[in-house]
């Protein structure tokens, strides 16, 4: 698989208007609302809230600017999250939107966004519907202000919402809900839990080596992934152990965005198609469940990108330039396990998740290996699935990782 060359066809590269990048950067935040707006819709959890509120109000505040806040947005945020923080917002005649938190949060700013400036409920947006590029215009601005080190939202361009009338989830992708501005400062990392600090920075990774491996991947995006490889490889483990680390709490940050920066320019793959039901049925959050498939889906895919997985193995630093590319691909998949395993990432399915009996799981694994196939992501995979072969992989992830005496599990 030979990356795409800019230079035979026009390329479409998106990324935030300005990126605010250090210790500090949040402190801006007054000055880009004030140049947006008057009145800014502030869009937070709980607990983010709880944490950063103050803060940001306060920068704010300074600067002039009002701000209604909405902070209840869940994890893996629901159509009724979008459309409740969209009602505030209209009925607030608010004109800018500042989100606070991770990806969850820079969704359901997404969200309002699309709704703020295009008729329809924002079901009728996903790709499924509306096709990719079914935003028609812009949101109002949106600056996103990252506290975590994992989604890359803030430099995206899909958002991705969960229907609990289903039980599915649905993606929208569209170059005009793009924030204009991305605010990453390490100092607000520091409050991240070590699950969470798990969780994102797997699904980091795992956006990165999504990117890097698609069939749409060119030279522009592959150099943000295999930066972003090679810092979340080295940094999240010393992140994980250590959450008061701000040099690698930033290494992760930067590592996050250039991963962002690389799906949204190229595509996720089959992990991706898999994790949004498999999260969706299960209530796993959605960076664990990405770690979760990560190294089966690798596994089953190096066969049809060897080269490629040669390279996420030297990025990694867990092979060698002279190793051949065939063992160098299986030993990116070592190296993934062992990751996952340096940060005890299936340890915390006990208390992010519900599994299931085998049973249980083998009477959806027909509708998840279906809905992964609907979404399209499996089909910018480097080996194209089967639904049957998919029904496989997600068997073999409860045998091996999920089931209460999995060996991943024990």
């Amino acid at each position: 698989m030979v990356a795409q060359d800019p230079s035979r066809e026009s390329r479409l590269v998106v990324s935030p208007g300005n990126i605010e990048l250090g210790r500090g950067a949040v402190e801006t935040l007054g000055e880009y609302a004030t140049t947006y707006g008057r009145k800014v819709l502030l869009v937070a959890s709980e607990e983010i809230y709880a944490i950063h509120g103050e803060t940001v109000e306060s920068v704010l505040d300074e600067a002039g600017v009002e701000t209604v806040v909405y902070d209840e947005v869940r994890p893996d945020p629901t159509v009724e999250n979008i459309e409740s923080a969209h009602a505030l917002y209209r009925d607030e005649d608010c004109d800018v939107i500042v989100t606070l938190g991770g990806g969850s949060s820079i969704d359901t700013g997404k969200g309002v966004g699309i709704l703020a400036t295009n008729d329809g409920e924002i079901r009728d947006f996903g790709v499924d519907v509306a096709g990719y590029e079914g935003v028609p215009n812009p949101t109002p601005p949106l600056v996103a202000v990252n506290t975590t080190t994992g989604t890359g939202s803030e430099a995206t361009r899909s958002v991705v919402v969960s229907d609990e009338s289903t039980s599915t989830k649905f993606l929208i992708v569209s170059k005009n809900v793009v924030p204009t501005v991305a605010i990453e400062d390490p100092e607000l990392t520091l409050s991240l839990p070590q699950s969470h600090t798990a969780f994102t920075g797997i699904d980091a990774l795992t956006h990165a080596v999504e990117a890097y491996v698609s069939v749409e991947s060119w030279s522009v995006p592959d150099e943000f992934a295999t930066s972003a490889i090679r810092r979340m490889s080295r940094a999240l483990p010393k992140a994980w152990a250590d959450g008061e680390n701000v040099e690698a709490r930033t290494e992760t940050l930067i590592g996050q965005l250039q991963a962002g920066q690389a799906f949204t320019n190229s595509s996720v793959a089959l992990v991706h198609g898999m994790a949004r039901p498999l999260g969706a049925q299960l209530h796993i959050p959605h960076g664990l469940a990405n770690g979760l498939l990560l190294p089966y889906v690798m596994e089953f895919s190096l066969m049809a990108a060897p080269e490629e997985y040669a390279d996420i193995a030297r990025a990694m630093g867990v092979a060698d330039e002279d190793d051949p590319d065939r063992e160098a691909a299986e030993a990116a998949v070592e190296g993934v396990y062992r990751l996952c395993e340096d940060i005890t990432l299936t340890s915390y399915l006990d208390d992010h998740g519900t599994i299931p009996t085998r049973e249980e799981y083998a009477d959806v694994v027909g509708k998840m290996a279906q809905d992964a196939v609907d979404s399209g992501s499996p089909d910018n995979n480097p080996r194209k699935p089967t639904v049957e072969e998919i029904e496989e992989l997600f068997l073999h992830v409860y045998d091996d990782a999920l089931a209460p005496d999995a060996p991943r599990r024990s």
